[in-house]
C-alpha cells in the first residue's frame, strides 16, 4: 500500500533535515547533550566532547537537607566552565569553577527546590560533577 504524503509535510521534514545538517560544528549550536540524574539528594552532571561551547542551564534539584557535597571531576581545555548553586530561598550557597577537581562543601542554606546552573563560556572538555546532600 502507497502512503500519500502532502506536499507540505515533505517540505517541512525536508527543511528540518536541512537545519539539523547545517548546524554542524557552529560554536553557537549547543553541541552538548549532557547526562542528568536528577534525584532527590543526589544530582549527578555528565557530558563529553564540549566544544567551545558557550552558554547555560538551569536544574531545579530537591536537597532535604541544608548543605551539599559537590564532587567535581572535569577536564577543561579551553574556556571556562562553573557551577553556581543556589538554595531553595534563592541565596547562593555555591560558586566555584569546574576545573578545580575535588569535593568541596557548599555554605549552609535552605532545604527544599535547590537551583544548579552550570554556565558555559567558549568552552572545550569533558565535564562531570556530582552534588549530594551532606549527611
Amino acid at each position: 500500500m502507497k502512503k500519500n504524503r502532502s506536499p507540505q509535510l515533505t517540505v517541512a521534514v525536508l527543511l528540518g533535515a536541512a537545519l539539523l545538517a547545517g548546524c554542524g560544528d557552529s560554536p553557537t549550536t549547543p553541541g552538548i547533550q549532557p547526562q542528568i540524574v536528577n534525584n532527590t539528594d543526589s544530582f549527578e552532571y555528565q557530558t563529553s566532547s564540549v566544544r567551545n561551547y558557550s552558554g547555560s542551564a538551569t536544574y531545579t534539584w530537591q536537597n532535604t537537607g541544608v548543605a551539599a557535597n559537590v564532587n567535581q571531576a572535569t577536564t577543561v581545555t579551553a574556556g571556562s566552565i562553573s557551577v553556581v548553586i543556589t538554595d531553595a530561598a534563592g541565596t547562593q550557597v555555591y560558586s566555584r569553577s569546574l576545573a578545580d577537581n575535588g569535593t568541596f562543601v557548599t555554605a549552609d542554606g535552605v532545604a527544599g527546590a535547590w537551583k544548579i546552573r552550570v554556565v558555559y563560556s567558549g568552552a572545550s572538555g569533558t565535564v562531570n560533577f556530582r552534588v549530594e546532600k551532606k549527611t
